[in-house]
């Protein structure tokens, strides 16, 4: 007789949006009349069902909804901003890295490239070419055998689109998943892994607020795909750590709060 198993439990997952475009451009609220971050939130839970629990936050809420209670409880966070990167707090942004660090999965999409955490987490400018003429963009898997790419076309087809080219000034990429190319000729690294401390981070670029982007079907599996990718396997977060050995004790370390505060050490 076979054991019964315990399910895995439900990813936590928490969308964060801007919410600006939506509350003062009167297409991008036709386009999204509940706001950009709902529509993905509905993309996930569209693809990942009973297996997620997906919230959402904005950038108005207290704390901008990132509290510690929240990100504590919180598998992966996607990212979504544009028009207000300043406003977002940088006591917040600390609290938020040290989460990354310590194995919280990120997901930035899009105009999250120029968010302050997203820098942080890159340690460069994170710059690009950009137009924004409703342009055709063809998505295409360079790493057919990643999760992030499993159940999508090759190429994503997305009619309508900013283009966004090279060179974008981002370290060299852990993983590229996808590149980008568009009507004028550019690319563009659009779908790239990264692995900061404990956490896994994924880019995807395909998301302008003045298209429909987030309503496709395919831009929402790939949305999902990353988010289930980002989930940690560890069994606890924690922030990596310096610990310090005894000779021969291979096992156990011992706490190590700095050089000058173990100076007697």
């Amino acid at each position: 007789m076979s054991t019964p198993t315990t399910p895995a439990p439900a990813l936590q997952v928490l969308v964060w949006g801007e919410n600006r475009h939506e509350q003062v451009e009167p297409h991008v609220a036709a386009l999204y009349p509940d706001g950009m971050h709902a529509t993905i939130a509905d993309g996930i839970r569209e693809h990942l069902g009973d297996g997620a629990l997906v919230r959402t936050t904005t950038l108005d809420a207290p704390e901008h909804g990132l509290t510690e209670e929240v990100l504590a409880t919180t598998d992966v966070l996607v990212w979504w901003g544009h028009a207000a990167h300043g406003e977002v707090a940088d006591a917040v942004v600390d609290r938020v890295h040290q989460h990354v660090l310590a194995g919280m999965g990120l997901l930035v999409l899009h105009s999250g490239h120029w968010s302050k955490i997203f820098g942080r987490l890159m340690g460069t400018s994170c710059t690009l070419r950009w137009r924004s003429e409703q342009d055709r963009e063809l998505v295409w898997t360079v790493d057919p055998t990643h999760p992030i790419a499993q159940g999508v076309p090759n190429p994503i087809v997305i009619d309508q689109q900013e283009m966004y080219g090279e060179t974008f000034d981002i370290p060299t990429p852990d993983e590229l998943v996808f590149i980008s190319s568009f009507s004028g000729g550019e690319v563009f690294r659009s779908g790239c892994t990264f692995r900061r401390g404990h956490g896994r981070i994924f880019f995807f670029s395909p998301g302008d607020q003045d298209y429909p982007v987030y309503h496709h079907h395919d831009v929402r599996r790939v949305i999902a795909n990353g988010v289930t990718w980002a989930r940690t396997v560890r069994p606890e977060r924690a922030v990596p750590t310096l610990l310090r050995y005894e000779t021969g004790d291979f096992y156990r370390g011992h706490g190590y709060p700095g050089a000058i505060a173990d100076a007697d050490g």
